[in-house]
């Protein structure tokens, strides 16, 4: 499923991406706040990848390559996860490679990401965990109407806050 906005082309990502997805998920800034195994050689991003790619076909994930509408590499990745069993909550994830932060790219592409969620999966609320340190993720979220969840922590990562967004009904 490709999505497409003013700047960006959101795109399935496959084999070609390898490299991209190294740089991308092995990049020291980007996992500073994130907890996960980072790959070490282009063997494990090829790993990664096929693994999106299975969770793809079966449902369990929509997840996008992040890239600009003429280039055609990936400088950062979204995705829809971690669906509730009746289908009708998700949560998002994001990560942009440091040379592309504060340019709304991410704001960019999570707007076509919640617009997808809501609008063609008919989801009724998408949560978000971030850092509490992540002053960058937490301002993402706000500008988008996400909500802090104040009662709600994450039992896996307690320094994650709980955003969340639900769909509005328009009338």
């Amino acid at each position: 499923m490709k999505l497409e906005t003013e700047r960006l082309v959101l795109k399935e990502i496959n084999e070609s991406h390898v490299d991209d997805i190294l740089r991308i998920r092995s990049n020291e800034i980007v996992n500073q706040y994130v907890k996960r195994n980072s790959p070490k050689t282009n063997y494990d991003a090829l790993e990664f990848i096929l693994n999106i790619k299975r969770r793809t076909q079966n449902n369990e994930i929509v997840f996008w390559g992040i890239s600009h509408k003429n280039q055609t590499n990936i400088i950062g990745t979204i995705c829809l996860w971690n669906f509730s069993q009746d289908r009708k909550t998700a949560e998002v994830g994001y990560e942009l490679l440091p040379d592309y932060h504060r340019k709304g790219i991410m704001s960019e592409a999570l707007k076509a990401v919640l617009n997808y969620g809501f609008n063609i999966l008919y989801l009724q609320e998408v949560f978000a965990f971030t850092n509490k340190f992540n002053e960058n993720s937490k301002s993402l979220l706000l500008k988008n109407h996400f909500v802090l969840e104040g009662g709600r922590a994450d039992e896996v990562f307690p320094d994650n806050l709980v955003f969340s967004l639900k769909r509005i009904i328009k009338q």
